[in-house]
């Protein structure tokens, strides 16, 4: 993870060194770790700067408060979405429609195992309000959203979708179901089903949605 590093810049516009990305990116990790803890309104600047050695007066040269930190690491997390997108953008005419759609899921599902602290404190900030945050979210569910849309669209255009479905309206639900999904997948297996049975129910119903349900 991390910014190119001409793009790393100080709260106050300056540029920063090799030295101080680095304690930059140590503070974020820690953030990172952090958060998997605590909610983001009971983490202090001072247990971020202590797990990393350092003083608060430190983290301040580098973010304003600890939601500015979040809000980086947020921009990260998005940045990597296009390890899932990408099999958006997958065959999905006949037999191989089934095996995309299964790599979607269990993509977008291991994406968020990886970030899901970040993640889960990004969506709580945006549906709390903070348009920050929410654009970050809406930015990076696009990159999934639209290209399923454009999917959506197509298979109208070949009769394989009926007329009634908004593909765009289609796609943001499929996105938001994959989301809770991925975000709660550990309660439904306390529950007894397992990970596989929601990836494989997942497949099915983003399949039908995206193709009409044809595998020929």
């Amino acid at each position: 993870m991390g910014e190119p590093e001409t793009e790393i810049l100080a709260p106050d516009g300056r540029r920063l060194g090799r030295r101080a990305q680095e304690t930059r990116r140590r503070l974020l990790d820690a953030t990172a770790a952090l958060l998997e803890s605590h909610g983001v309104l009971e983490l202090k600047v001072v247990e971020i700067a202590r797990q990393v050695g350092t003083s608060p007066a430190t983290f301040y040269q580098y973010f304003r408060d600890v939601d500015e930190a979040v809000l980086a690491l947020a921009e990260e997390a998005g940045e990597e979405i296009e390890t899932v997108a990408r099999w958006v953008r997958g065959e999905w005419r006949g037999a191989a429609g089934l095996v995309t759609a299964r790599a979607l899921i269990d993509g977008f599902m291991q994406y968020w195992d990886v970030h899901r602290a970040v993640l889960r404190t990004r969506n709580l900030a945006a549906q709390e309000g903070d348009e920050r945050f929410r654009e970050v979210r809406v930015r990076t569910l696009s990159a999934i959203t639209d290209p399923l849309a454009d999917r959506v669209a197509q298979s109208q255009r070949d009769g394989l979708v009926v007329p009634a479905i908004t593909p765009y309206a289609a796609a943001a639900a499929m996105v938001a179901m994959m989301e809770r999904m991925a975000a709660f997948h550990y309660e439904f297996e306390a529950r007894g089903v397992a990970r596989p049975a929601m990836v494989e129910t997942l497949t099915v119903i983003i399949h039908q949605v995206v193709t009409g349900g044809a595998t020929d």
